[in-house]
């Protein structure tokens, strides 16, 4: 398995597509956003011609309306593996969310037991309040966690302030456990560039998905906005251009800060990671590089 990572639009899909159709084989996507079928320009997927060029799995594989997280997409993602490796002996996995890429490659940790009164206070402050105060009190109870978190998402902010408050530990804490052993070798690729470079490809990106429709695929979405898969930055930001809350610049804008401000978080996560070579993203010689990592490949 040759597992390509890093931060948001530092080229991962591209390169993927490259080394799935040198290698004959098929990829399954990491990425915890691009799984949801009512999702498309707001979280970069694959354009369908590339999606025709190659298979993949876990993209348009779920509904906003089911729910998916580290320990789904472990078992799908695991079972698609199996499948691939019936006639090929090779497979390429692509994404930016290292929890998920975590979770295939080590397994889940077991959870602490949560009181259900307890998610249910948690649930409830987070209706009344926001995000912001569940940012805070992610921020207080549990700083190791907030220093990588997906600090837009709360779904994953009140498990892990459930977490905190009912153990007295960090979230992070239960992901320290024993690695699963997968019965297949893993390469892992992480790919970088100058932060500055990195930054605007990522604006560049933000204004062609908005000439491509993101503000009108986000209000078609409106209705949708509280469900955990669109507390997502793209969005979000949109949302509060709907509220009249800030202009369409403005929210264009806050969409490229706090796209950077992810791209941040990612890096911070995958360079924790001992067992990832890291590679120049754009380098004439990267596929070939990426080839020689893999063992037994001529």
């Amino acid at each position: 398995m040759v597992i390509i990572c890093g931060p948001t639009a530092v080229g991962k899909t591209a390169i993927a597509l490259q080394l799935a159709h040198q290698l004959q084989t098929d990829i399954i996507s990491a990425d915890s956003r691009q799984c949801f079928k009512e999702l498309n320009i707001g979280v970069a997927k694959p354009s369908l011609q590339e999606l025709t060029a190659v298979h993949h799995y876990f993209i348009n594989s779920h509904s906003i309306h089911q729910e998916v997280n580290a320990g789904i997409f472990e078992k799908y993602a695991l079972q698609v593996a199996e499948k691939i490796f019936e006639k090929n002996c090779v497979a390429v996995m692509v994404g930016g969310t290292g929890l998920y890429i975590k979770a295939f490659t080590e397994g889940m940790d077991e959870m602490p037991a949560v009181d259900f009164s307890l998610r249910k206070e948690i649930q409830g402050a987070y209706e009344e309040k926001g995000i912001k105060y569940l940012q805070q009190q992610v921020a207080e109870n549990d700083p190791e966690f907030w220093a990588i978190a997906e600090r837009e998402n709360p779904q994953r902010l009140m498990r892990a302030l459930e977490v905190v408050l009912s153990s007295g530990k960090s979230v992070t804490t239960f992901r320290q456990g024993t690695k699963e052993t997968r019965p297949f070798n893993i390469v892992k690729i992480g790919l970088e560039m100058p932060r500055e470079q990195l930054y605007q490809q990522i604006n560049n990106r933000v204004d062609l998905m908005v000439q491509c429709g993101l503000v009108e695929e986000a209000f078609g979405l409106l209705s949708e906005r509280n469900i955990n898969a669109l507390q997502t930055v793209g969005y979000k930001e949109l949302f509060d251009f709907f509220d009249a809350q800030v202009t369409l610049p403005e929210a264009i804008a806050n969409i490229k800060t706090n796209t950077r401000r992810y791209a941040k978080r990612q890096l911070t996560w995958f360079k924790k990671d001992p067992e990832i070579t890291w590679m120049t993203s754009g380098s004439n010689r990267l596929l070939q590089l990426i080839l020689q990592q893999i063992p037994g490949y001529n």
